[in-house]
């Protein structure tokens, strides 16, 4: 890995040409963050920031500010640098950036990957550094050939001298190139001249997790390392009030046993030492305030609030008087369950903490913040901790945790035994972990007129606020909102001219946290359920029901009406089968999915084709797209159908996949996706195919049975007889 951290931009320049013999070209580019000193000095906004590297040997790296975590995004961001650059695509190569504001997020100011913004974030700015990069390459070799600079063209790695033919990789014109100083206004590529922005591309990270040289954290071994699991309490908020380790101690292999803030740390020789050290461990909790949560209790507390003003998300019109002029009112509860995030690889993180310096290794969404909580707890300064990114086995969100404490755990850990050390948890630890995707509690009713058109809509919403505590509060929480808790449902796409949307925020000890798409997890389940609802209330079909009231969204309609057409909706079925729809947008993305379904008298679902269509604005990889709607479809399906997390006596009930299921190779439908082809400002698309299933197949299991899911996971004995 790179350890750059802290880099000015004329070391950067002057080290990365002779390490790595070529050019290294850095760049000043705009920012909404601070400006360094040596920003100041260059009269720029941005932090210099070096995103490109070209080799004497012609390689071509880019370096990704971004974690790869199985989206691709190390191919989408290269695809951007080196078409700009017109390189050779045999010749690109990535590398994870080390920690320095030159990466940081171009909205967010920090060094993190989410909220599906990895492409569109850096859109422009690695436009600029492959485009600036081509300028000085061509500039170095006009003035090799005491040319003009306008006579020569960049391509596939080249740059050709136009009328005598001439040619020289970048390679050859990367010592030249280093010298030349960078042009401070370059033009960008005509998108009609984009050789591989737009088209279908493998992905560049395939290679190396086939043939196992992929680094995930869980792969990473340094000199000296040992292995440490943690007895954490399994009451949240609880605390060790003693513990014997004479047992744990007489294990072979058990090197340490050491108290730290979160539990009780055995560190030994290998996992497995490990693991059989913290069995016998013997431990006496005090377990706090939340001893006694039941998942039952909370559900009727959660009812109480429900019937109760909230915070006011949305007010148009008025919903009172309207709902009086109503010839037909709708009201009805929705809820979902907590979900935990469950990546393939569960948490880990190898820490190396010495006097001078700490190294961490770990797959992360949040370096700049696991940077700060690693030089907390080290006691060292930020510069002094280097973070390195491996490959994400997933990440949904629980790789970017506000407290950092898989981070601080390995540091603290590391700091106390003097030795490097890598922490695992087992799927157990990541299911009782905590972080989860919130409980919600959804009140919803509508009034409509005599031509089933809606002219009153009010939904109350009960659910912990993931952004309550973080540093995120005091810019995302406004007049007691968390709005990540309403995106999807303040945001009513639908021509309905009178609307409340409110907001209960219970407190809780239950960590809660982003997990993929959000708060359009629940809200697109809610509102297009509902929609659904109205429609067969006022006789119309959902599809033209949602078209009419979609006027003023022409996006919104244009998704849908590609996915019902692809999907054949109004066609006859084989016997048995239905279909339903759902539409919804989330992180500047419009979605429309159609789910064919059957089920069986015996209460078996089969969902057997998902037909999706998508606006994202301008597509960088369309195979990238189409795997991220495949993915989260199987994400959203998977919650919809398994997905619970329940709580007795203060303890989480699930504890691995044979009670936290996944959705199997066999009950994966088949998918269709359909990309629309927009000019509209870019989406993103890691979490935007996730919210629309669970409601398109609630939709179909109507459309087949006449049985309403207002309640997930869909469970086999609320769809017999």
């Amino acid at each position: 890995m790179n350890g750059t951290n802290g880099l000015t931009r004329r070391d950067f320049l002057k080290t990365g040409a002779t390490a790595f013999g070529g050019l290294v070209i850095g760049f000043y580019l705009p920012t909404n963050g601070k400006r360094t000193e040596a920003a100041e000095q260059a009269a720029a906004v941005f932090a210099p920031n070096a995103f490109l590297r070209v080799g004497a040997d012609d390689s071509i790296t880019v370096i990704a500010n971004h974690s790869e975590m199985g989206q691709g995004i190390y191919t989408g961001l290269s695809m951007i640098v080196a078409d700009e650059l017109d390189a050779d695509w045999s010749k690109i190569r990535v590398e994870a950036a080390p920690v320095d504001p030159a990466y940081n997020h171009t909205q967010f100011g920090i060094q993190m990957t989410g909220g599906s913004t990895s492409t569109w974030s850096e859109w422009e700015r690695l436009r600029q550094a492959g485009a600036t990069a081509r300028a000085m390459l061509i500039a170095a070799a006009a003035e090799t050939w005491k040319v003009d600079p306008a006579t020569c063209r960049a391509e596939n790695g080249h740059v050709i001298h136009t009328a005598s033919g001439r040619r020289l990789s970048y390679g050859r014109l990367a010592e030249k190139a280093s010298s030349m100083t960078p042009p401070q206004n370059v033009a960008l590529k005509d998108p009609k001249d984009f050789k591989l922005i737009g088209k279908p591309t493998k992905r560049l990270d395939t290679p190396e997790k086939i043939n196992g040289k992929g680094v995930f954290g869980l792969d990473v071994k340094v000199p000296g390392m040992l292995v440490a699991v943690v007895a954490r309490p399994s009451v949240f908020g609880g605390k060790v009030k003693s513990f014997d380790a004479s047992r744990a101690k007489a294990v072979s292999g058990v090197r340490h046993v050491v108290e730290i803030d979160r539990g009780v740390a055995v560190v030994a020789n290998g996992y497995w030492p490990a693991l059989q050290g913290r069995k016998a461990l013997e431990i006496v909790w005090e377990e706090g305030l939340l001893s006694g949560l039941d998942s039952q209790t909370q559900g009727a507390q959660y009812a109480e609030l429900a019937k109760q003003p909230g915070a006011v998300a949305r007010k148009e019109g008025d919903v009172t008087t309207a709902m009086s002029r109503a010839v037909k009112k709708l009201e009805t509860v929705y809820e979902v369950p907590y979900l935990a995030h469950a990546p393939m690889e569960p948490l880990n993180c190898v820490a190396d903490v010495r006097p001078d310096g700490c190294d961490v290794w770990t797959g992360t969404q949040f370096q700049t913040g696991d940077r700060a909580a690693a030089a907390e707890v080290a006691g060292l300064k930020p510069e002094q901790v280097r973070i390195h990114t491996t490959l994400l086995g997933g990440g949904f969100g629980r790789r970017a945790v506000p407290d950092h404490h898989f981070v601080r755990e390995a540091v603290q850990i590391s700091k106390a035994i003097k030795t490097p050390v890598k922490v695992i948890w087992t799927r157990e630890d990541d299911i009782h972990g905590g972080w989860y995707r919130p409980r919600w509690y959804d009140r919803i009713s509508a009034g409509l007129d005599s031509g089933g058109n809606p002219i009153a809509w009010a939904h109350t919403i009960v659910g912990q606020s993931i952004l309550a505590g973080t540093p995120f509060e005091q810019f995302m929480v406004k007049d007691g909102v968390d709005g990540t808790s309403v995106e999807g449902a303040a945001e009513l796409p639908y021509a309905i001219p009178n609307v409340h949307v409110d907001l209960h925020s219970p407190k809780s000890g239950v960590p809660v946290l982003w997990w993929r798409s959000v708060g359009h997890s629940h809200t697109a389940f809610v509102v297009e359920s509902f929609l659904d609802e109205l429609a067969h209330a006022a006789g119309k079909d959902p599809y033209e029901y949602r078209r009419a009231l979609l006027g003023k969204h022409p996006r919104h309609k244009r998704v849908l009406e590609l996915a019902a057409d692809k999907a054949g909706w109004g066609k006859p079925l084989p016997p048995g089968r239905a279909r339903g729809l759902a539409v919804h947008e989330s992180f500047g993305s419009f979605v429309a999915q159609v789910a064919e379904v059957s089920v069986s008298k015996e209460g078996k679902l089969r969902v057997h084709r998902v037909v999706c269509a998508i606006d994202c604005g301008p597509v960088v990889n369309p195979d990238t797209i189409e795997a991220q709607m495949e993915s989260g479809i199987v994400f959203g399906l998977t919650a919809a159908l398994y997905g619970e997390i329940t709580f007795k006596n203060g303890r989480v009930v699930q504890h691995n996949f044979y009670d936290y299921k996944m959705l199997r190779m066999d009950e994966m439908p088949a998918v269709e996706v359909h990309i629309v082809p927009s000019a509209e400002k870019m989406g993103g698309v890691g979490e935007t195919a996730v919210p629309p299933i669970a409601p398109a197949v609630a939709n179909a299991i109507f459309a087949a049975t006449g049985k309403r899911i207002r309640q997930l996971p869909i469970r086999s004995e609320d769809l017999r007889g």
